[in-house]
């Protein structure tokens, strides 16, 4: 299970890498928006990707 959940860990660094790696100037700038959104704008984007991370878990395990 460890080994699953390394792949998984590693899978979503170079995911989170690819924005800033491909568009520097692109990735800033919505970084610089998400710091303008409110706790709670932020805690329903949060949400709702880990629903989503859900959903696609179960669609690809189930």
């Amino acid at each position: 299970m460890w080994d699953t959940l390394l792949i998984a860990l590693a899978l979503m660094l170079v995911f989170e890498g690819l924005l800033p790696f491909l568009g520097p100037q692109r990735w800033r700038k919505l970084f610089e928006q998400a710091t303008r959104l409110s706790d709670g704008q932020l805690r329903f984007l949060g949400l709702s990707s880990m629903l989503i991370g859900m959903l696609l878990l179960l669609l690809l395990t189930g």
